[in-house]
């Protein structure tokens, strides 16, 4: 039976036998401390506020949104690599939120990361070989070394790289060559999920395309299940079967692909589309152009009310200023219930019965935040993404 439009979609369980990754109520927030000799928590960095994702077997899922929403935050959270503020993380039927030490161990070896940077993420003292034994060690599947030479050999091919490149190190290969290497690794062990944290943004355009088509092939190959974070709304729309666009620490709106780039219905996500560029010249003259005015908000000091309230064009006083909107099913035609959007106006906004209008600036308290997702859990800062933008 179908959900009736207008109303929140259907929450799926553990039980269901194409589900793999279920997430409920995700919250990651970071305090903040002030003092010398004695901590005091002062504030929170509200990385991630409230994530329901959920992925089925062998799909692609990709998160979109601006530098510092949180995407790779959230990424990190699925592997238990940051800890959870509050929310359960249910990977094959099992949650995660409750398993400490060795069971974790042992159930992260089906859950692995591509990371962003291929050169950071690989130990320059390590060979090719000893990088891809490492994981197999850990999780006893290199116990007969013939098996295991067999196993690097097939993993190198999968990936396109001669078998030779077990003796190197990672200083010798490309920025593209390094990534096959890590992706190579993340296979090493087997998984069901892999999580790909940008992995062509540090790439040149030349190698992009290689690694995505890569991506696929070896999804095909192995029955993998992805979750692509990204900033380049063109990687993710090649790659992804279902999209989530993320803005300030949760889901504005979710769809198929092609849904959601043929009917993009929550304000942000028009914007965001709005800024890549269309190789026509006639199209790019005559679409919907929407400048969003302002920098994402800190997420130490969200905005009241829906997030994106301080930069909508659409903005209506009051309710939008002080509601916060769930992500649900809209009443527009031609709009599957798989196409959920949290917005309180989204109809009367794809109706044309609500026209934008001039943003003001909106001072916030605290300063803007304007590093990455990394920089958002303190871990390391990089210059801020332009929304659209592939490098």
């Amino acid at each position: 039976m179908s959900t009736p439009a207008g109303t929140a979609a259907p929450q799926p369980t553990e039980t269901e036998p194409d589900l793999l990754v279920d997430v409920r109520g995700l919250k990651v927030h970071f305090p903040i401390k002030k003092g010398i000799v004695f901590d005091r928590t002062v504030g929170h960095v509200y990385a991630v506020d409230g994530m329901d994702v959920q992925i089925r077997r062998g799909e692609t899922y990709g998160l979109v949104g601006e530098s510092g929403c949180g995407k790779s935050t959230f990424g990190r959270a699925l592997l238990q690599l940051e800890p959870i503020t509050a929310g359960e993380v249910h990977v094959d039927g099992i949650d995660l939120s409750s398993l400490k030490g060795e069971k974790l161990r042992t159930h992260r070896r089906h859950m692995q990361m591509v990371f962003q940077d291929p050169l950071g993420s690989l130990d320059p003292r390590q060979t090719v070989e000893q990088l891809l034994l490492e994981g197999m060690r850990a999780h006893g599947m290199a116990t007969d070394a013939k098996a295991a030479r067999k196993r690097l050999s097939e993993l190198l091919t999968a990936v396109g790289l001669p078998t030779a490149a077990l003796s190197k190190y990672p200083h010798e290969f490309s920025g593209g060559q390094r990534q096959r290497v890590g992706i190579a690794r993340a296979l090493s062990v087997d998984p069901q999920l892999i999580i790909a944290d940008e992995p062509v943004s540090a790439l040149d355009v030349s190698v992009q395309a290689q690694v995505i088509n890569l991506l696929g092939d070896l999804q095909e190959e192995f029955g993998l299940t992805y979750l692509v974070i990204a900033h380049d709304l063109a990687v993710v729309r090649h790659i992804s079967d279902r999209i989530g666009v993320m803005y300030l620490g949760s889901l504005v709106e979710e769809a198929d692909a092609e849904d959601l780039y043929d009917t993009p219905l929550h304000p942000y996500t028009r914007a965001l589309l709005s800024a890549v560029p269309v190789p026509d010249p006639t199209v790019e003259d005559t679409r919907e152009q929407i400048l969003l005015t302002g920098d994402l908000p800190s997420p130490a000091n969200p905005p009241t009310g829906c997030r994106f309230h301080t930069r909508c064009p659409w903005r209506q006083e009051t309710r939008c200023d002080e509601e916060r909107p769930q992500l649900r099913v809209v009443e527009i035609d031609g709009v599957p219930p798989s196409h959920r959007v949290a917005c309180h106006w989204a109809e009367q906004i794809a109706s044309g019965e609500l026209q934008p209008h001039t943003v003001d600036p909106v001072e916030d308290d605290e300063p803007y935040w304007s590093g990455t997702d990394e920089e958002a859990d303190g871990t390391e800062a990089a210059s801020r993404d332009l929304p659209g933008s592939s490098g």
